[in-house]
């Protein structure tokens, strides 16, 4: 399960941040990134980096 949980994370938050970077909120008139881009920045990295450490617990269960 924590194998499954680990992949699901590093499958499903790259298409989201596709998502949030095409968005028009995420840029202001002049280029430069909003609060909204850099929030959801950080919520992606930290769900990645979880992911990653939930995933590597499931591998080393396995093992």
């Amino acid at each position: 399960m924590l194998l499954f949980a680990g992949l699901w994370n590093l499958v499903i938050w790259p298409r989201f941040w596709q998502r949030i970077t095409a968005d028009p909120r995420s840029r202001d008139d002049a280029g430069k990134p909003t609060a909204f881009l850099t929030v959801h920045a950080v919520l992606i990295s930290v769900s990645l980096a979880l992911g990653l450490a939930v995933g590597v617990l499931g591998v080393l269960s396995l093992l």
